[in-house]
């Protein structure tokens, strides 16, 4: 089907993306892979491109149009190239919002230039090795001590961990107020206590670099306070729907992209002096996934399209993330066993798809978590 949700300068605008990322990004991708952290002039060098920041006003050094159709483009177009570890997403995606919501003047001024340019990285540290999706059971503590707050605690599985400037560090500011106890403070590189841990051994997305933070009596002035002192927990509730989209769009692009490739070499492979595709059971694999694939892209855009008019609630997001990334899941493993042992070697894109996309359940809330989220808005 015709998908209606781009405009010419979104058509255009991917133009410009596709060619930025096969020469920016594509020659570099095994070279970071071992290393385990893509380079930091790949950020430069989509800062000068413009293709940070699309929604940071002007007068910032952003694009100064609040269009997420545009970050989905970028967001589709390194899922074509088979790009899983510039942390670009984590960037536009999820921490802009609450840099051009939550920050004041003299922070927007301080933060936000180097954010475009690519000179400041940026990471959100939610989870703990005690507490995941659960938030409120968070244990990071931040206590106000004249103009500052003093920060202890670890957080962990923190995507740009070991290139992050600035960290935006969800911790408890009052230990008995529940959830409104809960903060947002603004780390930066260098900061006396600030120290970051192993860059984690994952099973996919080896070049996205994922770190453990640890914060030892870390003097945070308050002036890097995000926000209202306790109404952190409300910042995320607010902010996570458009993260659990950008992680369905990523979803429904890599299953598209599976099933494209899949349905090539179903073509080009033969067995018993014909196609593979031409075994009824297989055809029938194809076109199970086929039609599924197709629902979800559906959903996924009317999802985008009710997010950019304003109207995407939160029942929704958690319908498209844990739906589209359980399609995402079963489609590149169906996908992978029609490859046979091809599929099991990491050179075929396959293969890397299916280590790479694994995590798409489990971060921005586990699929569990987003069935809890739906069910409590029916009433239960």
């Amino acid at each position: 089907m015709r998908r209606e949700l781009f405009e010419p300068e979104h058509e255009a605008f991917r133009e410009t993306v596709r060619t930025f990322v096969n020469k920016e990004l594509v020659p570099h991708v095994e070279e970071w892979e071992a290393a385990g952290v893509v380079s930091r002039e790949s950020w430069l060098a989509a800062g000068e491109q413009g293709l940070l920041g699309f929604a940071v006003d002007e007068q910032y050094g952003g694009g100064g149009v609040d269009d997420f159709r545009f970050n989905v483009v970028f967001d589709e177009e390194l899922v074509n190239a088979g790009i899983s570890g510039f942390g670009s997403p984590l960037h536009n995606d999820i921490i802009a919002p609450y840099l051009i919501k939550l920050a004041n003047d003299e922070q927007k001024q301080r933060w936000l230039p180097g954010f475009c340019r690519g000179e400041l990285i940026t990471a959100i540290a939610m989870t703990e090795p005690g507490a995941g999706s659960d938030l409120q059971g968070i244990r990071t503590t931040a206590v106000r001590d004249g103009d500052d707050f003093v920060l202890n605690g670890q957080k962990t599985f923190i995507s740009n961990g070991i290139l992050a400037d600035l960290v935006i560090v969800v911790a408890r500011t009052d230990p008995d107020a529940g959830y409104e106890g809960i903060s947002l403070l603004v780390v930066e590189r260098g900061m006396p206590g600030f120290e970051r841990g192993r860059n984690l051994n994952k099973i996919g997305q080896k070049s996205q670099d994922t770190a453990e933070l640890f914060f030892n009596d870390v003097r945070v002035p308050a002036s890097n306070l995000l926000g209202e002192e306790g109404q952190g927990f409300i910042y995320l509730m607010q902010n996570l729907p458009q993260e659990r989209l950008s992680i369905a769009v990523a979803s429904a692009a890599t299953s598209e992209k599976v099933l494209a490739i899949t349905k090539d070499y179903c073509r080009d492979r033969t067995a018993f002096g014909r196609p593979i595709g031409k075994l009824q059971h297989i055809r029938f694999e194809l076109a199970e996934m086929a039609t599924e694939v197709e629902i979800g892209r559906v959903f996924t855009d009317r999802c985008i399209t009710d997010h950019v008019r304003g109207e995407l609630d939160v029942e929704h997001a958690a319908m498209a993330k844990w739906w589209l990334s359980e399609l995402n899941k079963r489609v590149v493993d169906r996908c992978l066993q029609l490859h046979g042992g091809y599929g099991y070697m990491t050179e075929y894109p396959v293969a890397k798809a299916y280590l790479d996309s694994r995590i798409q359940t489990i971060y921005g809330g586990t699929t569990e978590i987003m069935k809890e989220i739906i069910g409590r808005s029916m009433g239960f």
